[in-house]
Parts: structure tokens; sequence; C-alpha cells
């Protein structure tokens, strides 16, 4: 008697679909998304207009409007992005995907309320490079087009703070920069 894998019982092929960076995908409440490669994140508003980052997911991440109450609410690519759709009826085989969800909301939530503002950023920067880096001679980069404004919008600051930030870790030699990128030339310590 053969026995199938969870994996494979009832399983229909999935839809796989690319996306370009800024492309926004789509909110339905009976489907999910499986990031198979490059990096999203996702969005809502305070009440003000200010955008509030709830999670930046890469290669084998899950997002989608069901992992949410919060309205508004988007999923912004980073990069180009390829995604696989999840419905429905297959989330069971996906449970892995959703408890890491879970734990890297909640990562991200400790990071945006840890003080002083420098040490928030960069327990960022440390989180985005274990999670993005690649190690290089010089440390960890962060293959993301991160801009000053996406930095400040995480950690609920200012983009000048972060500018200012970010060029005080490079005197100290804490980052480096490679193109339009950053690397984290050392882990960091907790302040």
């Amino acid at each position: 008697m053969l026995i199938s894998s969870p994996t494979s019982i009832n399983c229909p092929p999935l839809k796989q679909l690319t996306f370009s960076r800024y492309d926004l995908l789509s909110l339905q409440s009976d489907i999910l998304w499986k990031i198979e490669r490059g990096v999203v994140r996702t969005v809502t508003w305070s009440e003000d207009g200010k955008p509030i980052i709830l999670g930046f997911w890469g290669a084998g991440d899950l997002v989608g409007k069901p992992l949410t109450s919060l309205e508004p609410y988007q999923i912004e690519c980073l990069t180009s992005v390829e995604v696989n759709l999840i419905p429905s009826s297959v989330w069971y085989q996906f449970i892995d995907a959703a408890i890491s969800h879970i734990r890297l909301s909640e990562e991200l939530l400790n990071i945006v309320h840890s003080r002083p503002v420098p040490s928030r950023l960069l327990q960022l920067l440390d989180w985005l490079a274990r999670k993005f880096g690649r190690e290089v001679e010089q440390g960890k980069l962060i293959e993301l087009p991160l801009t000053h404004q996406t930095l400040s919008e995480a950690i609920c600051t200012t983009r000048v703070t972060v500018t200012r930030l970010l060029k005080q870790f490079e005197e100290e030699g804490i980052l480096k920069r490679h193109g339009r990128y950053l690397v984290l030339c050392q882990p960091v310590q907790k302040l």
C-alpha cells in the first residue's frame, strides 16, 4: 500500500504569479500568497495617515488578507516577487509557515517598542540582515532597496533621524554602503 505525504493529498497545482517592484498583491479573504522569491512588506495606516509597517516577508513566508483583521491593509512588493496562490482548501498544509508569520511579527513588534531610537534602528538592521542578508567579506549584505523613509516607517521615527543615525553608524564602522544596499559589519548587541 502506498501512503501519500500530507503535501500531496488533494493538493491542486498551485498557481504561480510574478509581480514587479511596487506592485500590490491582491487581497482576498480566501487566498494566501506564499512567497517563492523576492520581498514584500505589509502596511496599514494610522488615523492621521502615517504608514505602519507590519512586516517584511521573503521566500517561504505567507502573506494575505486572512492573516490580518486590519483595515486598510496592503501588501507591497519591495523587489520583483514570485508567489504561489494558496487556496483555502490547502491552508492546513502551510501551518509551519503560518506559525513563522506569527513569530516574525512578534520579533518586529518587539523591535518597534525598544528604546532608544538608535537601538531600535540597529535591531531592525540586524533583523533584516539575519532574515534577508548574505555573508560578504565585510559582514552581512542586506540586498533590499531600503530607503531611509522605509526604515523610518518601520521603526516609527523620522526620515531625518534615520539618515543621521545611518551616517553615525557608518562613521562608527557598524555598517557600510555597498552601492544602494547596506552591509552590517558586525553582529548587533542589544543596547
